[in-house]
């Protein structure tokens, strides 16, 4: 009889528990407005932060948005090779933007840039990596899968290095932002 009631008490305590849990959608920050204005005003340039979750736009007046953002790897860590699935931190410029028949729009980043290549090459002195590592390319700022605009949401990092937005939310800093447009990714 007291295992009876032990296990009531825990389920009944564990259910109350569960029932009080509330995850709340990540929605992106009030963006600055001005009349008349269609988008930000003169150049752009665009800061990721890996431990915020976050994906904020400036331009000639200051902030002018944030999005939220998943990457690859969950660790957050900086991208050491090809496949380690980490976003790579620095500063990157997009080289060419397209729509893409999966992500929705791909802006891809100058990725590995002279600064990327001498810190590749500094862990592989060091052994941190294995002498036959290759430093990977192909990242980028995209959308997600069709219908999967929920992962940003849960924080679920699931790219390969690249940083992935809601649908919409990609849709809109493509139509703003042009090939040349600086891009600092830190933690």
């Amino acid at each position: 009889m007291k295992n009876l009631i032990v296990l009531a008490s825990v389920l009944l305590g564990s259910s109350l528990l569960a029932s009080d849990i509330h995850i709340a959608p990540r929605v992106k920050a009030n963006k600055r407005f001005s009349y008349g204005s269609n988008g930000p005003i003169g150049t752009i340039y665009i800061l990721i932060d890996k431990s915020d979750y976050e994906l904020s736009i400036y331009d000639a007046k200051g902030w002018y948005a944030t999005y939220p953002v998943v990457f690859g790897n969950s660790s957050l860590s900086d991208k050491k090779m090809e496949g380690d699935k980490n976003t790579p931190e620095g500063t990157f410029h997009i080289i060419s933007k397209r729509i893409h028949e999966k992500w929705d729009r791909f802006m891809a980043l100058d990725y590995p840039t002279q600064e990327s290549i001498e810190k590749f090459n500094q862990r592989k002195q060091r052994g941190e990596i294995p002498a036959n590592a290759r430093i990977g390319g192909g990242v980028g700022i995209h959308g997600t899968w069709p219908h999967e605009d929920f992962v940003v949401d849960r924080y679920k990092n699931w790219t390969m290095g690249c940083i992935s937005m809601k649908r919409s939310d990609v849709e809109e800093i493509y139509s703003f932002s042009p090939p040349g447009t600086k891009v600092i990714i830190r933690k």
